[in-house]
Formats: structure tokens, sequence, C-alpha cells
């Protein structure tokens, strides 16, 4: 029974992500094929998942399609409910982490990038082997991109683990069994390890795409806690990594990632409290705590956003007043505005610049361990109606906000005034 479970799950897992998106066949090479192509790694960080999955199962099954996690990639439109529905490929698990769906982001990773002189908008999507950087490095640079013809399986397990002296990266001693050359990094448990690809080039407090830099100055340095990126995102359990060796189970890293995509990650990062500071009066204070997250929340892209919306309601369900707030990581290294509109013509990613200066000034992300107050007067006249507020989590702020499909509503309060 056991022997047919375990072929099963492993069968059931290579016919996912091969590269280009198409699901693999059913009749693949023996395992020990591939263990001895593995060896040479000649297509560097091109090299398939589904190569390293061979040995790796369980790592593997969790990369591909999120097994053990709660990820779902939702329904997304670009602007308006009337735009195609954007999901997943068919030929993609539903549910797989961030990294192995990178390749097949609903979004244009080709888009191009100004920063980058306006090269194709690879980089981070499909690395070249690197160096892990020094942990205080004051600016942490992007990885080279691989070559555009190289880019089938995105961010694959070569992608963080392959040096770029053509060795595997890993946090124990294994060259006695491994059928490739390895190298002890104890580094690979800390969050140098994700610092290249979460960074993006100089820290800009409120700037998208600074996660690392978030997690470093207002979190660890801050002294708010121990956690790296990997004791939140990558909770360890205790296993064989490679199934069928002759090794020992040791505590190891679940390859999940959890993030936007995990409502029980989304759900953790930020608590709302409701204050009314002064008797009698109809004026109120949100408190927006960041209590779950080593970073800002929101944090990465700047499509993401979080809402808090209120409304005063009363006693038959009436709704009085209401009141949003959108907490977001600017586009550029500047607060989204609309004043920048007309300048947004001229460059080179004018598309992705106006959407986000369209939407005007608005919150930015709250910082790790951040109490954020903002203040409402309703101005009901009623001597007694409730406030209500909740938090809505976007996976995509720029389309119309009537579209719930990309949403998660991941906290209600409310609170009873009377005179």
């Amino acid at each position: 029974m056991r022997r047919t479970l375990k072929l099963f799950i492993l069968t059931g897992c290579l016919t996912l992500l091969a590269a280009g998106g198409s699901l693999l066949a059913q009749n693949e090479p023996p395992k020990q094929a591939a263990k001895e192509a593995s060896k040479s790694f000649l297509q560097g960080t091109a090299t398939s998942s589904e190569e390293c999955g061979a040995c790796h199962q369980a790592i593997y099954r969790e990369y591909a399609t999120g097994f053990g996690g709660d990820i779902n990639y939702k329904e997304m439109v670009y602007k308006t409910k009337g735009d195609k529905i954007l999901t997943m490929p068919a030929a993609t698990s539903a549910t797989p982490t961030a990294h192995a769906g990178a390749r097949t982001d609903p979004f244009p990773v080709h888009a191009r990038d100004v920063e980058a002189g306006g090269k194709s908008c690879n980089v981070c999507h499909f690395p070249k082997a690197f160096n892990l950087p020094d942990m205080e490095t004051l600016e942490i640079g992007k990885p080279e991109p691989r070559p555009v013809g190289e880019e089938a399986g995105g961010v694959t397990c070569a992608s963080c683990h392959l040096t770029p002296e053509g060795k595997i990266r890993a946090p124990h001693d294994v060259s006695a069994t491994a059928p490739h050359a390895t190298v002890v990094e104890p580094r690979i448990h800390t969050a140098v390890m994700c610092a290249y690809c979460h960074a993006k080039g100089k820290r800009v407090p409120g700037m998208q795409t600074n996660t690392f830099y978030e997690w470093r100055e207002d979190f660890h340095k801050a002294q708010l806690g121990s956690q790296q990126c990997q004791d939140c995102h990558m909770p360890r359990t205790t296993r064989k990594v490679a199934e069928d060796y002759d090794v020992p189970a040791r505590p190891v890293s679940r390859h999940l990632w959890t993030g936007g995509h995990s409502e029980k990650r989304v759900a953790g990062a930020l608590n709302v409290t409701i204050v009314q500071p002064s008797a009698g009066k109809t004026a109120f204070e949100f408190h927006i705590i960041n209590i779950g997250t080593g970073h800002s929340a929101p944090s990465g892209s700047n499509r993401r956003g979080i809402y808090l919306q209120a409304q005063a309601v009363d006693k038959a369900g009436k709704v009085l007043a209401e009141k949003q707030w959108m907490f977001a990581p600017w586009y550029a290294e500047r607060p989204d505005d609309k004043s920048f509109l007309e300048a947004d013509k001229s460059l080179p990613d004018a598309i992705s610049a106006s959407q986000a200066d369209a939407q005007g000034p608005h919150e930015a992300p709250v910082k790790a361990g951040e109490d954020r107050v903002l203040t409402w007067e309703p101005g009901v006249k009623g001597s007694e109606f409730t406030v209500k507020a909740k938090l809505v989590y976007d996976l995509n702020r720029y389309n119309d906000i009537t579209f719930t499909g990309d949403q998660t509503i991941f906290q209600t309060v409310q609170m009873m005034f009377k005179k």
C-alpha cells in the first residue's frame, strides 16, 4: 500500500509545471537517469525543478502544488469586470507557490524596466546563479537575468540552490550521498537567501519590492523579533530530504512561501481596533496595528493593497456614513499622485507609472510593529448607531474595486455609539 501511494504521489507531482507550462507525460525517464543528469547542471538555473523532484519528492510537491499550505490563485481582472479573467494556465496547478508560478504570473514579466535601461524585466523571475550578499550590504543589487532563450522553468530549485561554481548550496553536509557536488551554506536559513529578489536596489520606505529592507531595518535591527524570512514563510518539519536515499531525517524547511495567496497568512498580518477618544463625541480612531509580519503590510508588488472600510449604521441597518482608506506600496520612489500623470506619459514605463498615479495619494504600508492611527468623524446626528470596520486584502488594487474575486476580507470589528 505504501509503495503504491508513494508512486501515485510522485507521478502526480511530475505531471505539473513542465518547462513551458505544459504537463509532463506519465512515462518519464527512470529516477536514476534523472539523478545522473542532475550532476552537471549544464542548463544552470534553467534546470527543471522536475529533475530535482525525482529525488526530493516531498519538497517538489510543496513547491509545485503548494501541498500542505492554503495557497490559492484567485481570479483577477486587469481593470474592469468586463475584462478577461486572469487565472493560472490550465496546465499549471491552481495552488502553486509564488516561485513555481513565477513564469506564469498573470501580469507581464517582460514589461519594460526603466531601472534596467529599458531591458526586459525578467531578472527575479529568471535569475542566473548568484552568491549570497552580506546581511549588512547597504544596497542589494539585482541578480543577473538568464538570456531570453533560457527562461523555461521560472524560479527553479536551481535558482536558489545552485552556486555560480555549479555546486548545490545546502544547510547540511550531504556530500557522502548526494549525486551532485554540494557546499554547506549556513546562511541558507537566513534572510540573505531572499535578499536579491526581495530588495530591488536601494531602500525607499513606502516603495514596492523592498521587503528585505523592511525586515532588516524595521524588524530585525529594531529588535522586534529574531525570526528570519524562513521562520514564517517556510515552517520546518522533520523528514528525509531525499526519500530514496539512506539518509537520516533532519529539520527541513517546507518549500511553500505562503504570502498574499494564503488567507491564513493574510489574516495574521494586521489588526484593527476602534477607539472613541472622547465620550459623547462622534469622533473615532482606527488603530491599524502590524501584529503578524516581520515587514510592512502590504509588501512586495505595488499591485497589492489593503482597504480599511468603515461605516456608521443605524438600528435598522441603514448606512448613515462611510469612509475608505487604502494602504499600498508606491510604484516609484515617491508617493503615488495624480499630479504626475502628465509627466508619466514620457516615461518608458508609462502604463505602469500612470496606473499607480491615477489612484492618487493613499496610505503607505504599515511597518512592522507600527500602530497606524486614522481618525474619522462621520457627521451622524443620531444618538445611537454602530461603527463597523473591516480590513480587505486586494491582490490587484488597479482593477474595479467592485470586483471581489481577488479580495479577502480578513477582519471585521464594530462598536456601539451612545450619547
